[in-house]
């Protein structure tokens, strides 16, 4: 199976332009091409997964990747699927994002010996020349068909600034930009991005001639895959600092039985032969997928020592056992009242509810355990001594738990 053909099996390809060129690129080791990656945030989120794993597959089918740090186009900000604009960052913020990605995308992709860049389109577009750019680049764009994009549309309603607008004009000129200091031959971005993908590859054919070579693809559910990092808690990042590596597996493996598989074929390098034969499996069988999604992308990101003490701890959790590894909130003596603290103070000073209220309807439901008890009175108290040592693993449902300690 070619790597092209893999691509495909595995469901990562949606719209590509110039599918044979594309095929023969890929196939043969000869595509050197680019991801944007917009620094928002101090680390990546599992949003980002699929966009690096796709790296990863294709630098080892002797393709090289760039990856492009968006330090210029993250001053103007991306309205693709967005109902307000974007907080405007200071170029310190966007400067210290860009180091914390660097770090994290060499754990995915081999930077040594010129088998990959890394590179920040601030380096080309903070110099530009308005009126320059505009009788250059902006010759070749059509507002009325601008007008039709869906990243466009979305937004004119409730108001789209001239600063968003160009958005469009900036991620075509990086493809220029790459293809004429890179040789960058192809882009590959999410299905929300097809617009101004084709943009960049209509400018460098109408700017330096058909004979350009450049190409589109984007990525199934690569849209859908941004989802993925945002929870109820906020999003799940690839920083063990921001989300550790316990409560990214277990974010993983508590999936829907739905996407477990889909996942397993987008996101691990398992052979496909192997996942084929997963895909008749059901009932407590998709459960032990849910730990091979879990463990395989924890492996990935964390490496294997840690992916072992996260697997470890989440069975003794699953058993009631002793999960050293799991997430952990500290109580302090100001939170107990004459030396006694209620179930609803317990919730909230864990994060597992965001107020009493919701601590209160939490109990009510009979949703909240506290060492495997079910805990059905809202006037449950606990003393400092029960939180000593190991403290107690205080559950709010089946996916969200904290080990409560003093």
């Amino acid at each position: 199976m070619t790597i092209f053909d893999e691509l495909k099996a595995r469901g990562l390809l949606a719209q590509l332009t110039d599918e044979e060129e594309i095929k023969e690129l890929i196939n043969n080791g000869k595509a050197v091409f680019y991801i944007g990656f917009d620094p928002t945030a101090d680390s990546l989120h599992v949003g980002h997964f699929m966009a690096l794993c796709l790296m990863k597959r294709l630098q080892m089918a002797g393709n090289k990747p760039i990856a492009l740090i968006g330090g210029g186009t993250a001053m103007i900000g991306d309205p693709s699927g967005r109902s307000d604009m974007r907080t405007m960052m200071t170029k310190e913020t966007i400067d210290h994002n860009v180091e914390c990605f660097k770090k994290q995308m060499s754990k995915f992709i081999d930077f040594s010996d010129g088998k990959a860049m890394l590179v920040n389109n601030a380096d080309w577009l903070l110099g530009l020349n308005y009126v320059e750019l505009l009788r250059d680049v902006g010759v070749h764009f059509s507002v009325n068909r601008m007008l039709t994009a869906e990243c466009y549309k979305q937004r004119m309603e409730k108001g789209l600034s001239f600063l968003e607008f160009n958005y469009m004009i900036m991620q075509s000129y990086d493809f220029l930009a790459l293809y004429e200091k890179y040789g960058c031959n192809m882009q590959f971005g999410g299905d929300d991005q097809w617009s101004n993908m084709l943009g960049g590859t209509e400018l460098i054919r109408r700017k330096l001639g058909k004979d350009a070579y450049a190409m589109t693809i984007t990525l199934l559910l690569n849209s859908e895959g941004k989802k993925m990092g945002k929870t109820q808690k906020g999003a799940v990042w690839l920083d063990p600092n921001k989300t550790t590596p316990f409560e990214f597996y277990q974010y993983w493996r508590n999936v829907d039985d739905a996407d477990v598989l889909k996942c397993i074929r987008m996101l691990t390098f398992l052979p496909l032969e192997e996942i084929e034969k997963m895909d008749t499996w059901e009932g407590s069988q998709l459960n032990q997928a849910k730990e091979i999604l879990a463990f395989e992308l924890t492996k990935l990101v964390h490496g294997e020592e840690e992916a072992v003490k996260a697997q470890e701890s989440a069975r003794a959790l699953f058993a009631g056992g002793n999960a050293a590894e799991m997430p952990t909130a500290t109580l302090t003596e100001d939170m107990f009242m004459d030396g006694k603290i209620d179930i609803l103070g317990v919730l909230v000073a864990a994060g597992l509810t965001a107020s009493r209220s919701e601590a209160r309807r939490a109990v009510e439901q009979g949703g909240v355990t506290v060492e495997n008890e079910k805990v059905t009175d809202i006037k449950t108290v606990y003393e400092p001594a029960q939180f000593a040592g190991d403290g107690m693993v205080v559950k709010r449902g089946k996916k969200n738990f904290k080990r409560v300690i003093m």
